[in-house]
């Protein structure tokens, strides 16, 4: 089975439905500089270099709430290739230095050890407050991942610094979400077990997908226990797993599958989990795996007064490049579903989007879900004040989007578990609002793959998946969820 990646390029999309002349233009004028880019970087001679030289790359503000922010970054040695255009590792020191004001960054923070895939958390930062920050290894200035594709900004949330060659950058920490805290929420999709081969678009040979390195273990297994295991480490009382668990369906990918989530807690209980269209087989191994072959393949449960709704967004026959589809029966069902109790705190998770904006590759039916049964979800949400929050995966990337029928609830794209920037987004939920915050597995096997894997569509997969803005990744909204009640705490 094809890889949802497939169905974003036009030279695959004739299984589905072709991007419209508009996408394909619009696409094509943003993606041919970057090829082209790629393509003379990848016929460059490599020039020779010195043991003590360090380039520091790919900075991003990956995570952001009212006390905390999570910056990332790379140190390589300049001139060398790994074989996709990316320095080898230079293993080294790195600390993060900020401050209220950009002439005095007089507060630090570092990680304790060397590395080439730094990861440091800021820690007791004041809500509402603006920081000024420059990350350094070896007093190299970091320089951030470029997201001119797509009119974007990795490392804050103003242009403060940008152009600057190292910073200062700045963020400002949003206010916490009103009331108490109940409970939080790991949301995460495409885990794909069982791939080898992570962008693997159709031969196009400036496209080429990227494989692990030789020794490492399988990147979905590696991904997918470390982030379990982050998960755990951020509170999470439950996770959902949004769909395409597996890379095609066997019965030993998803049974292995089972074996990592199990390690998060007991399914149907302290985790959940949605087929994607990678999911389908012939035998229907993710029925007996995680319905234990009875039953549909959507549900409703009340936790403690919060609804969680899964779906089946590929309820159908057909080849994984075609819209999604509910089917008349499961359409149904989820609109009484609404009509019974419109107001309850109601949470929706499903592999599909409903609508995918702003994408940078060209869009078909096969990214989201089939428009009629879409703008159906969309009014029943219309008419339901209680649901909040609709998680889909499926584009691999995380985009927050919110729709002028429905204004209450959000549309929360997540990227991919699988590569980069690899890891979930959790919804901290509080009894007069809800915060959506996305991390990367702190593991330091997966941080090398999540680098790793950022080559994949030639270079340009940072400027579609991390997220545009900040914001696209880490938002805060205020909404009446008092009727939750607080989850006993996990041991």
């Amino acid at each position: 089975m094809r890889c949802c990646f497939s169905a974003h390029l036009p030279a695959l999309a004739a299984l589905s439905a072709f991007p419209g002349p508009c996408e394909v233009l619009r696409s094509g004028a943003r993606l041919a500089p970057a090829l082209l880019r790629s393509a003379s970087a990848a016929v460059r001679r490599v020039r020779s270099w010195h043991p003590d030289d360090l380039t520091a790359v790919n900075l991003e503000l990956v995570t952001l709430t009212e006390d905390t922010a999570v910056i990332t970054w790379y140190t390589g040695i300049p001139g060398t290739d790994d074989g996709l255009g990316h320095p080898l590792p230079a293993i080294t020191e790195g600390e993060v230095v900020y401050g209220t004001h950009p002439a005095r960054l007089n507060r630090s923070a570092s990680e304790g050890r060397a590395t080439a895939h730094h990861q440091v958390e800021l820690t007791d930062l004041e809500p509402g407050q603006t920081y000024y920050y420059q990350a350094r290894s070896r007093a190299v200035a970091a320089t951030p991942t470029s997201l001119h594709l797509v009119r974007g900004n990795a490392v804050g949330t103003s242009a403060f610094g940008l152009g600057s060659g190292g910073g200062p950058y700045s963020f400002t920490t949003p206010q916490p979400p009103p009331g108490r805290h109940l409970l939080s929420i790991a949301l995460c999709n495409d885990l794909h077990l069982g791939e080898t081969t992570a962008g693997l678009v159709g031969g196009i040979p400036l496209l080429r997908g990227v494989a692990q390195q030789p020794g490492r273990a399988p990147y979905p297994e590696l991904m997918s226990r470390a982030l379990v295991a982050e998960a755990r480490r951020r509170g999470a009382d439950l996770l959902l797993a949004g769909g395409d668990i597996s890379a095609g369906g066997s019965a030993h990918d998803l049974g292995e599958a089972r074996r990592i989530l199990d390690g998060f807690g007991a399914h149907g209980e302290d985790y959940f989990v949605v087929r994607g269209n990678h999911d389908r087989s012939r035998d229907d191994a993710f029925r007996t795996t995680f319905q234990g072959g009875d039953g549909p393949g959507y549900f409703s449960r009340d936790l403690g007064g919060l609804r969680i709704i899964g779906l089946d967004t590929y309820a159908k026959s057909g080849n994984g490049a075609d819209a999604g589809g509910l089917g008349a029966e499961q359409l149904a069902w989820f609109q009484g579903q609404l009509r019974q109790q419109p107001d309850q705190p109601t949470l929706v998770f499903g592999h599909h989007p409903l609508t995918v904006r702003d994408s940078l590759f060209p869009v078909t039916r096969g990214q989201c879900l089939e428009r009629r049964q879409a703008r159906a979800l969309v009014d029943a949400y219309a008419s339901a004040p209680g649901v909040f929050l609709h998680h889909a995966g499926h584009t691999h990337r995380n985009k927050r989007t919110v729709l002028t029928r429905a204004p209450h609830v959000t549309h929360q794209e997540v990227a991919a578990a699988k590569e980069y920037p690899g890891g979930f987004t959790l919804v901290r939920i509080h009894s007069g609002g809800y915060a959506l915050n996305h991390f990367k597995a702190g593991d330091v096997a997966a941080r090398q793959w999540s680098e790793r894997s950022r080559r994949v569509a030639a270079g340009l997969w940072p400027h579609h998946a991390l997220g545009r803005s900040v914001t696209d990744r880490n938002s805060v909204r205020a909404h009446d969820l008092s009727g939750v009640m607080a989850l006993a705490r996990r041991e």
